[in-house]
């Protein structure tokens, strides 16, 4: 019976050391919509050089993704659209501040129907409806809504009604190709994925803060080779090179 019991403890621990390995070299991306192309193909390349690697994949608004790390789900990289929601997860523990990084930058753009004519923020009051991402919880909206209060129109559209919220930019997008908008507020490489809006506008850069995409490895990422070399992957010449091309302003 002793005998039996050993074999089985011994062939339970097997098990479990095998699926350990099975799930070694898992790296779990949570990264804001906005990047979802261009990490696509960076992730391509990765794993040509690590085939070993497996890069699970959750894309959403910055705030939504920054609340699902410090509410237990599995994160190994984070990277936002502003610095408030890395700041977030560093705050809870999740990541070590020291190991910040910014991915790359990007432009704050209205994009809507071909046509449309709206030279400045002070036109939006002559449109019906404007998308823009939830400010709570999406960065571009938060951009957006800093420019048009800088601009002096955002109560007023507020007021109006004429502010259709979106879960996130790409969602934001969506109604403006869709036209169930006059436009949206979107980041400039999201319009260029449009198969029907086009930029209308470029919002001025002393409008709103700089668009920039912090990067973080969580500690749960500092314990997995994998991971760290993913994080270092990033910053390298090929993932700058994919960006760029994908229209991020990159630091290289």
């Amino acid at each position: 019976m002793k005998i039996r019991k050993m074999l089985f403890t011994v062939l339970l621990c097997a098990c479990s050391l095998a699926t350990s390995a099975a799930y070694a070299g898992d790296i779990s991306l949570s990264a804001a919509a906005s990047t979802k192309e261009a990490m696509k193909e960076i992730i391509d390349g990765f794993k040509k050089l690590h085939p070993e690697a497996n890069v699970l994949t959750n894309f959403g608004a910055s705030g939504a993704l920054a609340k699902q790390t410090v509410q237990g789900a599995p994160t190994d990289i984070f990277i936002s659209a502003n610095d408030q929601w890395l700041d977030f997860i560093v705050k809870d523990s999740k990541a070590d501040a020291k190991n910040k990084g910014v991915l790359a930058y990007n432009k704050l753009v209205f994009a809507g129907k071909k046509g449309l004519e709206v030279k400045s923020l002070s036109d939006m009051k002559n449109l019906s409806r404007i998308a823009i991402g939830t400010p709570a919880s999406v960065p571009a909206g938060q951009y957006a809504e800093q420019a048009l209060r800088a601009a002096k129109v955002y109560e007023d559209l507020a007021k109006d009604n004429k502010l259709v919220m979106a879960q996130d930019v790409r969602q934001a997008l969506l109604y403006a190709d869709r036209g169930e908008v006059d436009g949206a507020f979107v980041y400039s490489t999201d319009a260029l994925l449009a198969e029907n809006a086009v930029i209308l506008l470029v919002v001025p850069d002393d409008l709103y803060d700089r668009v920039s995409y912090p990067m973080v490895i969580t500690t749960a990422g500092e314990a997995k080779a994998e991971a760290k070399a993913f994080y270092s992957y990033m910053s390298g010449p090929e993932a700058q090179a994919i960006l760029k091309k994908f229209g991020f302003v990159t630091a290289q």
